[in-house]
């Protein structure tokens, strides 16, 4: 389905909607849906875009059904499970007690590398540095060095 024959009102709706989101990838469908309608092709619309022509023909299909200007909303995923247990919840809190020599780092502060060696030494999983720096901000505790 290349053809797409908008109203007014769904191309009111489109302008609506790209004029008022910050979602960049809703704003992306949402220019191409109104692109298609000004008679572009697929091809030209992915290309300045930078996306594929199977992508618009998603983009027009998904819209095509309900012409409802969020269903080109992107659905939610489910994402990569956490690698952080609720184990490392409370060694995490303990860790920041002691001292890194206690665990026989020759530093006086914990680092985010030197939490997530020692994360590592009890199960064996990396913890992305960024992972620990999160929970570490979720933590009622200051920040400042010793």
């Amino acid at each position: 389905m290349t053809s797409l024959v908008l109203n007014r009102r769904n191309r009111f709706q489109l302008q609506q909607q790209l004029k008022h989101t910050r979602d960049a990838a809703l704003c992306r469908r949402t220019l191409a849906i109104l692109e298609i309608d000004q008679g572009k092709s697929p091809a030209v619309v992915a290309e300045e875009l930078g996306v594929t022509r199977q992508s618009i023909y998603n983009w027009i299909e998904i819209y095509a059904k309900t012409y409802d200007p969020l269903s080109l909303l992107d659905e939610a995923r489910s994402g990569r499970p956490s690698s952080w247990t609720p184990d490392f919840e409370e060694l995490l809190p303990k860790l920041l007690k002691e001292s890194p020599r206690q665990w026989g780092f020759q530093a006086v502060n914990w680092t985010v590398p030197l939490l997530r060696q020692q994360l590592a030494s009890w199960d064996g999983r990396w913890l992305a540095e960024d992972t620990i720096r999160r929970r570490l901000h979720q933590l009622p505790i200051s920040r400042h060095r010793t």
